[in-house]
């Protein structure tokens, strides 16, 4: 459950609560409705609709209740949590570990073990910023539909901001540079893609931050969010990520090498930029791939 509590200031006073759920919360449509179906907007401590004039000095108070996810089983499993706040919880996620549940996976999932850790309240899971099964690293879970909602626009709008680090095999022409390279899906109804010049456009930065052999460790910096821009992108300039059975090869009960290191975004109710960083697994050091 979520509340916020507002006394109706000058520049508000005469709207209508709508108005005030749209332009001052950021409430979506959506999520006005959700609010009208229940009992989540109190006016002076009544209930009321969302057409309601308000006056200043009024106290308009909104609640936020959560139902528990359907088909997700609560799962004590070790959770490493890098943040959290009344909205957010930013955890670390494990490799070779689902983000949610599918009909073939329904637990040891990253979903079963935060509906683990909220078991005591009414609980949904929403990652606006989900990772692959293979992907280690930051993963941002919100409390709360409105938060999930705003999280999503940024990174809608580019403003989420995400570092990478990949273990390549090969080594990059150029130290650092920007791989521009337009996206999309290579057949209708399978997941891998294709660089192709009709495709949408994608950019990601890189810099090469070590090397041993034939391996190199790179940093990453998507600039759009298309589905497997990073393992395509690196695979396009000839440095596949170890391990992508889609884009490079195959090694047998090796996991890809690709991991979210850290995301920035700015804090949907306080307004500050919040960065959290999840330090690189052992399975990412050169010297321990290059002895596989």
């Amino acid at each position: 459950m979520r509340e916020f509590i507002l006394t109706v200031p000058e520049n508000l006073a005469g709207r209508d609560i709508k108005y005030i759920l749209k332009n001052h919360f950021g409430f979506s449509s959506s999520l006005i409705t959700a609010l009208k179906d229940g009992d989540g907007i109190m006016l002076c401590g009544k209930k009321e609709f969302v057409n309601k004039k308000t006056a200043l000095g009024d106290v308009l108070k909104i609640t936020l209740f959560d139902k528990a996810s359907e088909n997700i089983t609560p799962q004590n499993m070790p959770l490493d949590i890098l943040y959290e706040d009344e909205d957010l919880l930013a955890v670390a996620k494990p490799p070779k570990m689902p983000t949610h549940p599918s009909i073939y996976h329904t637990k040891d999932t990253l979903a079963n073990a935060v509906l683990y850790y909220f078991r005591d309240i009414p609980f949904t899971f929403r990652a606006p910023s989900r990772l692959d099964r293979d992907t280690s690293g930051v993963l941002i879970v919100a409390k709360n539909a409105w938060c999930a909602e705003r999280i999503s626009n940024e990174i809608k709008n580019g403003e989420f901001k995400k570092e990478y680090m990949a273990v390549c095999v090969g080594i990059p022409k150029d130290m650092h540079g920007t791989i521009s390279a337009p996206i999309k899906r290579e057949k209708q109804g399978i997941i891998k893609r294709t660089v192709a010049p009709d495709g949408k456009s994608a950019v990601t930065d890189y810099e090469v931050i070590k090397t041993l052999g034939n391996l190199s460790l790179l940093r990453l910096y998507p600039k759009t969010g298309r589905t497997h821009q990073i393992r395509l992108h690196l695979s396009h300039i000839g440095t596949p990520i170890y391990g992508d059975f889609l884009y490079g090869e195959e090694v047998l009960g090796e996991r890809i090498r690709l991991h979210c290191r850290s995301v920035s975004f700015v804090h949907p109710f306080s307004k500050e930029l919040i960065t959290v960083t999840a330090p690189l697994p052992p399975d990412m050091e050169l010297d321990g791939i290059k002895k596989l």
